[in-house]
């Protein structure tokens, strides 16, 4: 079971449209984002939501992505949480844009976000749910994950990838990684 479902991105208004932040924006999307009560805490900002009479935590790590490992482990520690009931939604620059999928450890794809839970979990082995940002034309990597959607992605995003991902979402919440794992391994939205 996942108790805890960390979106992993970059903290502050210069980077809330950023593709690196994809997760926090989909977070902002989900129907029961407003109800949710925000504690500053553990290095981030964490919630709790009660789903299918189970409580699950909700983190926004504000370490910057690259250290996101850090929030990540004491809110564990402190709950004691375990990594196969971690749950990491984040960007992935090797999946197309307009694409999202669920799946279980792996490779870290250059994440540093994932490097840093890999650092601090001691393991590759938790759950993630991706949304494919595609890779730049040109070299500069850094400079592409730190721009902002365009209008047109934005619109995407809002209108086919993130009500998809939110449904898939809803049900991983009340039936289980398990339930999600096979059929949204990569879905395509576009």
């Amino acid at each position: 079971m996942i108790r805890l479902y960390a979106f992993l991105g970059n903290y502050g208004k210069e980077f809330s449209n950023n593709r690196h932040n994809v997760a926090w924006q989909f977070l902002e999307s989900l129907p029961f984002y407003g109800e949710l009560s925000w504690t500053r805490k553990f290095k981030g900002l964490y919630a709790s939501r009660e789903t299918s009479g189970e409580r699950i935590l909700l983190l926004k790590p504000e370490t910057y992505m690259n250290s996101s490992g850090e929030s990540i482990i004491e809110l564990m520690r402190f709950y004691r949480i375990e990594p196969g009931e971690v749950l990491a939604v984040h960007d992935e620059l090797e999946m197309a844009f307009g694409a999202f999928g669920f799946k279980f450890s792996g490779g870290l794809g250059g994440h540093n976000g994932l490097r840093s839970m890999e650092k601090y979990l001691g393991t590759r082995d938790f759950a993630r749910l991706r949304f494919g940002i595609g890779r730049p034309d040109n070299p500069d990597v850094a400079g592409y994950v730190l721009s902002d959607f365009s209008q047109s992605e934005r619109e995407i995003l809002m209108s086919a990838v993130f009500p998809q991902a939110g449904a898939a979402f809803m049900k991983c919440l009340e039936s289980g990684f398990d339930a999600v794992k096979d059929d949204f391994k990569k879905k395509i939205c576009l």
